[in-house]
């Protein structure tokens, strides 16, 4: 085929839309340049057979509109907002990605190779743990500056790695376990050592505390959903067993344990600005802010400025911390814009929980996504943190179009039959 006939081919720019979205999958946990220029690539690549009508009834969908209204929210909340207009715009800038969900959405309910996606994420990952590996024993071959080089990481920081390791662990349970009940034992025991590579890397080298908290959550998600009672139960004795056992058998994990007492104790004391003591110091302030302008918000931006007046004492105490970031993802809502952004925030994540309430592995994909950011944005704010939000971007989009792929033909049915 020519070229002029290639760009004339709808099913061509399909295709080249879902090599785009794969790049992105693969790009991002390496690179935020390369997934920041995948997302607007991808929206432009779609203009040219781009179905309207069809788009058009994707964004009515709720659960399209939804993330889009956190976005005017945002947008919206720069006007009664008290911050410099410099600091209101950039505030806008983590809830733009939103916008590429409906458009991921759309075009995976037309295409076939969604699984792809999934599929070069998991590659991009084993890759990655591989490299943690490497220069958890060779620590020269790291790419972070050698001041802010963390042991085991390769690019990137430690919370996003631990991100992707946990979300990989977790969602190949699911493929075992199907593979398992057709007796394809191979397979599913290839799957499982992947897994438990993900696991013993952040078991021996590194792990962020977000992860050690949600990742018995998202496995207990998966028992209830996919497993017998019994098999649950002796799944979640076998976990015990092995975290007992790598607790004594790796002193990275149990440094990182240890950390949660060590850090409360220190802020009760003393006053230090240790992870733990700056959450709860941020935590106190936010819901201060939030009592003063509980409906609207004090507007985009405002969160530097808040903290910055609420600054007290020497500047080494966790009370003197000036932040934008309260590091929870309800506060951060809702000291910019209230009852009403805690509300479509809360609204977006429901829906979102909702669509994948079937079997296959979509609907098992998008919902640990979704239960996976959901409780990560306790203690951080995930859906606007540049790595963890594409991930529930092209999560929820990829398996959401797949899902309402897989659904049509049922609703066609009906339709026919009624």
């Amino acid at each position: 085929m020519s070229l002029q006939a290639r760009l004339r081919d709808p099913a061509a720019w399909i295709r080249t839309v879902d090599i785009l979205v794969i790049l992105l999958a693969l790009s991002l946990p390496w690179s935020t340049s390369l997934v920041g220029i995948f997302g607007v690539v991808i929206v432009i690549a779609m203009l040219p057979f781009f179905d309207a009508g069809a788009f058009v009834r994707t964004v009515q969908r709720p659960i399209s509109w939804v993330p889009i209204t956190l976005f005017l929210l945002a947008l919206l909340g720069t006007l009664w907002s008290d911050a410099a207009w410099g600091a209101r715009l950039y505030a806008v800038g983590p809830t733009a990605k939103l916008l590429v969900l409906p458009f991921l959405l759309y075009h995976f309910e037309r295409s076939e190779r969604g699984l792809w996606v999934f599929i070069a994420f998991l590659v991009s990952c084993t890759v990655m743990v591989m490299a943690s590996w490497t220069v958890a024993v060779f620590p020269d071959l790291t790419l972070k500056a050698k001041d802010v080089a963390s042991r085991g990481i390769f690019v990137k920081n430690y919370i996003d790695q631990s991100q992707e390791f946990a979300l990989c662990a977790v969602a190949l349970a699911y493929p075992v376990v199907m593979l398992l009940r057709a007796k394809k034992t191979v397979p599913a025991l290839l799957l499982c050592v992947l897994a438990l590579s993900f696991i013993a890397n952040m078991a021996f080298v590194i792990v962020s505390r977000t992860a050690l908290v949600t990742i018995p959550i998202m496995v207990a998600v998966f028992g209830v959903l996919h497993l017998r009672w019994r098999t649950t139960l002796m799944i979640l004795c076998a976990a015990a067993a092995a975290a007992v056992l790598a607790w004594f058998a790796s002193p990275q994990l149990k440094a990182t344990i240890d950390s949660f007492r060590r850090d409360y104790q220190l802020y009760m004391e003393q006053g230090t600005p240790t992870s733990m003591g700056e959450r709860l110091e941020y935590y106190r302030k936010s819901l201060k802010f939030f009592a003063e302008a509980p409906v609207m918000g004090h507007g985009t931006g405002s969160t530097r400025g808040l903290f910055e007046a609420a600054a007290t004492g020497p500047a080494g105490l966790a009370a003197a911390q000036v932040v934008s970031n309260p590091h929870n993802q309800t506060l951060y809502v809702a000291v910019q814009w209230g009852v009403i952004g805690i509300v479509v925030l809360y609204a977006m994540w429901l829906l979102h929980l909702l669509l994948f309430r079937g079997e296959g592995v979509a609907n098992w994909i998008g919902l640990l996504v979704v239960v996976q950011n959901i409780f990560t944005s306790l203690f951080n704010s995930h859906i606007f943190d540049f790595h963890e939000g594409w991930m529930y971007v092209v999560g929820v989009g990829v398996a959401g179009g797949m899902v309402l792929k897989a659904r049509a033909p049922e609703k066609a049915g009906t339709s026919s039959v009624s």
